[in-house]
């Protein structure tokens, strides 16, 4: 008798990884939970992730949560594997805040995808291997500065690929103004380039949106199409 199978579309251009969605779910209920065993976590130095500052314990939003700000551009996807990044947010959390509600600050700004970014389902399948505690003790992740394509891809596949409890977490906020209402200022570090790009979205807001209106100022360039006219007249003539 054929085994139930069941199919899912993902569309190339928008940089999914499917490989999560490839492991049978019987082999990942047989697997031990991994933050169980402490011979999995061993003693692995995360020093060097630790100077990049990419992830970092910060102080506290207006409603008590403790802030863990992450800065996306910090971030060199391209040389740290998805299993090391689970260990070190696992040890981060564990170790510098056990107990307690917490909130993530992170920061998109400027933010280069194939350098940058894990991919939305590593961040899924990191978040999903979590201890249930740590997930329950997550109230809220403030998205600062989505760019249309992360817009795009958490509004169209979000309910897919990140469960409903981080889904409906998310909060996303476009300008710095905006993410003082929720923190007070001197809470979270605000990195000079992430103010830099605040400002340019402020006086450029189409820029949100993928668009950079009119970068070489054309438009204040006269328009010359009389005197051209005037000269093709003269040639008829």
């Amino acid at each position: 008798m054929a085994e139930d199978f069941s199919v899912i579309v993902l569309a190339s251009d928008l940089g999914v990884d499917a490989r999560p969605f490839l492991t049978r779910s019987d082999e990942v209920d047989g697997q031990e939970n991994w933050h169980d065993c402490p011979q999995y976590l061993g003693d692995e130095d995360f020093s060097d992730l630790d100077l990049l500052q990419f992830f970092t314990l910060q102080g506290l939003d207006k409603s008590g949560n403790r802030i863990f700000r992450i800065v996306g551009k910090y971030f060199p996807a391209r040389v740290v594997s998805a299993e090391r990044l689970k260990k070190y947010i696992f040890h981060k959390i564990s170790n510098e805040y056990p107990e307690g509600p917490f909130c993530l600050v992170y920061m998109h700004s400027t933010v280069q995808s194939d350098d940058n970014s894990p991919g939305i389902t590593i961040l899924r399948w990191i978040y999903e291997d979590l201890p249930s505690d740590i997930k329950d003790r997550l109230q809220v992740v403030y998205f600062v500065h989505p760019g249309l394509r992360s817009r795009l891809v958490i509004a169209t596949l979000g309910r897919l690929l990140l469960s409903g409890g981080l889904y409906w977490k998310i909060k996303y906020v476009s300008r710095l103004q905006y993410l003082w209402e929720e923190i007070k200022k001197g809470e979270v570090e605000i990195p000079d380039f992430v103010k830099n790009h605040d400002n340019v979205l402020e006086h450029r807001p189409l820029t949100d949106y993928g668009i950079e209106p009119d970068p070489f100022q054309l438009t204040e360039v006269q328009s010359s199409s009389f005197s051209i006219n005037r000269y093709e007249n003269r040639w008829i003539s």
